[in-house]
């Protein structure tokens, strides 16, 4: 067993922290509230997606320091070195002045039985920091991690609306009182060597580089990789894994690169959908409204493409409309890099083209070609922060004759990985662009997918609208304007 070396090291609030023994499993929040007694940031769900529990963490982005949102609940305590923490209790006056965001939700009659209160607090004043004029769609944007069930949401709106403007001296504010400071003492604390703590028999690795996390997974291939946490956290506290040794690589700067190209889009496996999202959304606008349906801001501040893709699920969000694209998977060990086309890397349920020692380095994503239509459509119970039945990405580019030149359909949730429907696309391929090609081709579905009935859906429904999205697709690149928008997008 490795010998401990280093700590995880931190700022909370205002004091510095320096931990020698942390779980592999232990949460933020856990230790926020039962540790240091900071008991604002509350537990609701435990599983990312009430918003009580939220805190802003600080990190060090291409050397400034950004403050993001977070769920606390699923963020482990391992990830959190060179970060700044800041919660709910940090935010008044030394005097007890309200900053002007918590004035505002008193003022505005924001909060009823407080609950909820600290977390949408937390959120507002993350929008706060970023975005001095929000418009009402960014504010919703921002809330979308929050749940409230007693107040509702106008006033906590208005109170964002009215607070946008309030703009005290910057001696006030604890983050831009202490910007120049923080921002050094975090660039300080970024591993030079591989971290090891331990906890009794838990251990917590943090390598310093990508040449030093490959020697770790060669040393540790059963070890769990944990980039953004969004669905380990889960297996944590509802599905109470016992994971050791835990490998931490939010940090590395190499896995966050996002490279644009005359060619596509190369993205490293720790860019976040929050940091992906404007260049994705330019060079691929079908993506834009998947990614603001993934969780919460919360949730998009922390997960990682890499990560999605690494986790196999047979309904993560962003695998069908990638593989549709045509993109391409990274893979690296201590032998170097592996490449293959990211539909190869899905083979049956829990089980990954991905050796031992290996993990994911990053994606290349092709622009594409012309005359190519692509869309993207979720369905699920709820509209926001939910986990797909089913997701469907349609590509189609068209010959001049109007003819079927090249097809990709995939979808999530149909079958136990990501998976093409390639019947579908031979009964498409070389025929005419018309309603009876597509109505041909609809029975092809059934060769393609045997789905499963759960408590999202039936499999009768599920094969179904995997028909229907397709005529939805042919009817959107025809001309026809069904796309559903809700009452405020279109007032």
């Amino acid at each position: 067993m490795s010998t401990d070396t280093g700590s995880i090291r931190f700022i909370l609030n205002g004091e510095d922290i320096s931990l020698r023994h942390v779980p592999p499993t232990g949460t933020l929040l856990d230790w926020l509230r039962l540790r240091r007694r900071l008991t604002g940031t509350k537990e609701g769900c435990a599983e990312g997606d009430c918003g009580a529990c939220t805190v802003l963490v600080g990190r060090v982005v291409e050397g400034r320091l950004a403050y993001e949102s977070v769920n606390a609940c699923i963020r482990l305590l391992g990830s959190m070195n060179a970060t700044h923490i800041v919660t709910v209790e940090y935010l008044a006056g030394s005097d007890g002045v309200l900053h002007p965001v918590q004035q505002a939700m008193v003022d505005y009659h924001g909060s009823q039985c407080g609950f909820c209160t600290p977390g949408f607090v937390m959120s507002l004043y993350g929008l706060w920091l970023s975005d001095p004029a929000p418009n009402r769609a960014r504010i919703e944007k921002a809330l979308q991690g929050n749940l409230c069930r007693c107040t509702g949401y106008e006033p906590i709106i208005r109170a964002a609306e009215a607070v946008a403007e309030a703009r005290p001296s910057a001696v006030f504010d604890p983050i831009e009182r202490t910007r120049a400071e923080v921002l050094a003492k975090l660039t300080s604390m970024a591993p030079q060597d591989t971290i090891r703590v331990s906890d009794g028999d838990g251990r917590v690795i943090v390598p310093a580089s990508l040449d030093d996390l490959a020697a770790v997974l060669a040393e540790e291939p059963k070890a769990t990789v944990v980039a953004g946490s969004t669905d380990v956290g889960l297996w944590v506290t509802k599905q109470f894994r016992d994971l050791n040794p835990v490998v931490f690589i939010n940090h590395l700067t190499e896995l966050q690169s996002l490279e644009e190209t005359t060619e596509g889009i190369r993205i490293g496996a720790g860019v976040t959908y929050s940091q992906a999202f404007a260049t994705l959304c330019r060079r691929f606008p079908a993506l834009s409204p998947l990614i603001d349906r993934i969780g919460g801001e919360q949730v998009r501040n922390m997960g990682t493409i890499g990560g999605n893709i690494a986790n196999g699920s047979p309904i993560g969000d962003t695998p069908p409309a990638l593989i549709a694209l045509g993109a391409t998977l990274t893979l690296r060990s201590r032998e170097g890099p592996r490449e293959l086309p990211l539909e190869r890397y899905f083979i049956e349920y829990g089980k990954q083209d991905r050796r031992p020692g290996e993990f994911v380095e990053s994606l290349f994503v092709p622009d594409l070609p012309a005359d190519t239509h692509f869309a993207v459509y979720k369905i699920s119970k709820r509209r926001d922060e939910d986990i797909s039945a089913l997701c469907a990405a349609f590509r189609v580019t068209l010959a001049p004759d109007g003819t079927v030149a090249d097809v990709r359909l995939c979808f999530g949730g149909m079958a136990g990985t990501p998976k093409r429907a390639a019947t579908v696309e031979a009964a498409l391929l070389g025929k005419p662009w018309t309603e009876a090609t597509i109505e041909a081709a609809r029975p092809a579905f059934e060769t393609d997918y045997k789905p499963l009935t759960d408590w999202r859906a039936t499999a009768e429904y599920r094969l179904l609208a995997a028909k229907n999205l397709l005529i939805r697709f042919f009817l959107e690149t025809s001309g026809e304007i069904v796309q559903v928008r809700r009452f405020e997008d279109v007032a």
